[in-house]
């Protein structure tokens, strides 16, 4: 090939979308339980750590714009997991808080995380460099968020 530089192999973005949706691929029987996807579980957590924030609050944590967001938004109070409002100060924001059944699913969400981590573990990555890799991720992705600030 006349240009190494566009091998799939020597790209660091396919291994990272590869990963992404592999992982994601395994939380679906956890989630698919709970009726959640996989955005909206990331919302939870979010709510569940901090509730009450605003829709550009949970965009900017889970780094994305916030017309991706609200349909995620919109659906997860057709199910009853979270209510909107505008918030009082300025009508301009949208606060998100959870409902009671959103609540609820923060008990019956609670195992998922060390089930997934115990389907990844094996021979190939132990759960040190399942962590390293994590952090690793984490310093990237700080890194990457500076550099379009």
């Amino acid at each position: 090939m006349a240009y190494e530089q566009l091998k799939l192999e020597n790209q660091l973005c396919f291994p990272l979308y590869a990963a992404s949706r592999l992982v994601i691929q395994a939380y679906q029987p956890h989630l698919e339980k709970l009726g959640l996807t996989y955005p909206q579980y990331l919302v939870l957590m979010i709510l569940w750590e901090t509730d009450n924030l605003s829709v550009n609050e949970i965009a900017h944590r889970l780094i994305l714009n916030t017309n991706t967001i609200t349909p995620v938004l919109k659906r997860m109070e057709a199910q009853g997991l979270i209510a909107r409002k505008r918030s009082e100060e300025d009508e301009r924001r949208v606060i998100v808080t959870l409902t009671p059944k959103g609540k609820q699913l923060q008990i019956e969400a609670a195992p998922i995380p060390e089930k997934l981590v115990a389907g990844l573990v094996s021979d190939d990555i132990n759960l040190h460099e399942l962590q390293a890799l994590k952090d690793q991720l984490h310093m990237l992705i700080h890194h990457l968020s500076n550099q379009q600030a």
